[in-house]
């Protein structure tokens, strides 16, 4: 490839979308008006959620800071009922049922001593599949405060065991994980949808013929593509962790970590909308592929919602996408501060699109038979 090539294709192609009103909208106005509107309501819900808790060890200090801690996190707010009383009578999970609550934690005895002399000690937490939001939020707290406590004591060794997902945000506001997934949604639609268009269009207008008459190779044609929406992905993401941050105070950061998946996510997908217009035989038929390939990671992905909070079966398709790599690097680099954990989702990401990439150009051809 000839970067003076590669820069000559991109100077058109760039003066050619800056002039395309539709573009620009859903490049770089329509995330504006998704983190708004989505941001207007979840603020206007509390994320706080009633955590009731049997406490078995009280009165230990070590079960007593835990739900301090807990309390501090702004996630839950603990509420300690006794199992003897209340109306409780020894059954938690009954008492819970009546009365609608959707999380409970016991603490079981024994755990001051089991925390201070190192050993594993393991918390009950009962969730309502009904409420996947307040359980998740649940969920996330207990985990994290338990992953501070382990590590307090044993340098991240863990002892506190509960069935959880990983911790959000400081304050596990909805609006924190909203960040991460609609940089992930820009990601995945302005590349995907744009690229099935041209890539059908052009054939059908007979440009990727008059393309092959000039020096220019698929390879460089593609790269000039990437690149611009690689710039693209920078502004929308920047813009939109703007609004969150100043209008909605969300709590992600921004790092270094953050800038493979804003290369590698665009490099992905521009070449899979490529490769699925190639495949395509007429325009019609390019944007039903590219409607498949799209709405399931729209929704499916972790771009609205943390993936955590689906059931089983919806977590494994969420598994087989790559856009859950990508958001979920995003939200160990944003949310959690976590470069390590983003490895394997990076990993995965790069791998895809070095493969994507190889493909297109292979099932990209300038003159169909």
């Amino acid at each position: 490839m000839r970067p003076a090539r590669i820069y000559a294709d991109l100077k058109v192609f760039v003066r050619g979308y800056l002039r395309n009103p539709i573009g620009l909208f859903f490049s770089l106005f329509f995330p504006i008006i998704l983190v708004s509107l989505f941001g207007v309501i979840f603020s206007a819900s509390s994320s706080t959620v009633t955590l009731y808790v049997e406490n078995f060890d009280a009165p230990s200090n070590v079960s007593a800071q835990f739900l301090t801690a807990l309390n501090h996190t702004g996630a839950v707010e603990v509420t300690v009922v006794d199992p003897n009383g209340s109306g409780v009578d020894g059954n938690f999970t009954h008492w819970l049922a009546v009365h609608s609550h959707p999380v409970g934690l016991v603490i079981p005895r024994g755990f001051q001593q089991a925390y201070l002399s190192h050993e594993r000690v393991n918390l009950t937490l009962y969730t309502n599949p009904g409420d996947a939001v307040s359980s998740g939020i649940a969920e996330s707290a207990v985990a994290g405060v338990g992953n501070a406590f382990s590590f307090a004591a044993v340098n991240g060794t863990p002892l506190i065991g509960v069935t959880a997902q990983p911790v959000g945000s400081t304050l596990f506001k909805s609006i924190d994980y909203l960040v991460p997934g609609l940089v992930g949604f820009s990601i995945l639609t302005s590349p995907m949808f744009s690229m099935v268009d041209i890539s059908s269009s052009y054939r059908k207008d007979g440009l990727f013929r008059q393309l092959s008459l000039t020096p220019l190779t698929k390879g460089e044609w593609l790269a000039s593509k990437i690149l611009w929406y690689i710039v693209l992905t920078f502004l929308s993401a920047a813009i939109m962790v703007g609004i969150g941050v100043g209008l909605f105070g969300a709590h992600v950061t921004l790092s270094l970590g953050l800038v493979p998946f804003l290369v590698l996510g665009p490099f992905f997908f521009v070449s899979l909308g490529m490769l699925a217009g190639s495949l395509a035989k007429t325009p019609e038929t390019a944007a039903v592929i590219g409607n498949v390939i799209t709405f399931p990671m729209m929704f499916l992905a972790g771009t609205f919602f943390p993936v955590s909070l689906f059931s089983p079966p919806l977590q494994l398709v969420a598994h087989a996408l790559p856009l859950y790599y990508v958001i979920d690097g995003m939200n160990q680099v944003m949310l959690f501060n976590n470069f390590a954990g983003a490895l394997p989702d990076l990993a995965v990401v790069g791998i895809g699109s070095v493969v994507v990439f190889l493909a297109a150009i292979v099932a990209f051809r300038w003159r169909d038979a």
